[in-house]
């Protein structure tokens, strides 16, 4: 039996988990739910309540950094560096991609004074992010674990930035190319439902925030 992930259509943790999965070519089934309306048989299964989950037969797993690290391990070549040290500071960096992430969803919902906070803490942090990348990749010419976890900001900056015309990459070039090079992977095109683009601009659009008024 294939594994199966328990996915919300626009959740950026979701999709790193797809993005892994693609990237290694494992087949698995999808179940989706709305996590405003939580079934009660997720809730049992999720000691979070929240997405990604992977059944792999009987075993439950959750939280995106923990599946990707098992998907990683089972399914070679491993998108992860062979050197200890060297490993271990790529799971510091998926660290800060999981709270970019949540600087991210402030920034698209919050109002002005919440969505300005976001913005200089976003800038802040994506400097220091900028500062690790080599190029076109993370760690240079291969897709890695940080490339999965931090490919949904990308993603969500590159469709909103068209929308609103803001974006927070703006004046940071390695990001740019890094953005650049993450959109045309395959893994990244396949991780997302078919009208994803406009889910995610209708969700931010029905949250009301500042980013919300920019829209057009």
């Amino acid at each position: 039996m294939p594994p199966e992930l328990i996915s919300f259509k626009l959740c950026p943790f979701v999709q790193r988990s797809v993005i892994t999965l693609k990237h290694k070519g494992v087949p698995f089934d999808v179940k989706y739910i709305d996590l405003e309306n939580k079934p009660d048989w997720f809730l049992r299964l999720s000691p979070t309540g929240k997405v990604p989950v992977l059944k792999v037969g009987d075993t439950v797993l959750f939280e995106s950094a923990v599946i990707n690290e098992y998907l990683n391990e089972v399914n070679p070549p491993s998108m992860h560096p062979a050197d200890p040290l060297e490993r271990a500071r790529h799971r510091a960096w998926i660290e800060l991609g999981s709270d970019l992430l949540g600087e991210q969803y402030r920034w698209m919902i919050g109002d002005q004074a919440t969505f300005e906070k976001a913005e200089a803490a976003l800038a802040s942090k994506l400097s220091r992010l900028e500062a690790e990348v080599r190029g076109p990749f993370f760690a240079g010419g291969s897709p890695c674990l940080v490339d999965a976890a931090v490919a949904p900001l990308l993603h969500r900056f590159e469709i909103l930035a068209r929308h609103t015309g803001r974006d927070p990459l703006s004046g940071h070039g390695p990001l740019e190319i890094w953005r650049d090079e993450i959109l045309t992977w395959p893994a990244l095109r396949e991780s997302v439902v078919p009208d994803f683009e406009p889910l995610l601009v209708d969700y931010t659009r029905a949250k009301s925030g500042a980013l919300a008024g920019l829209l057009r």
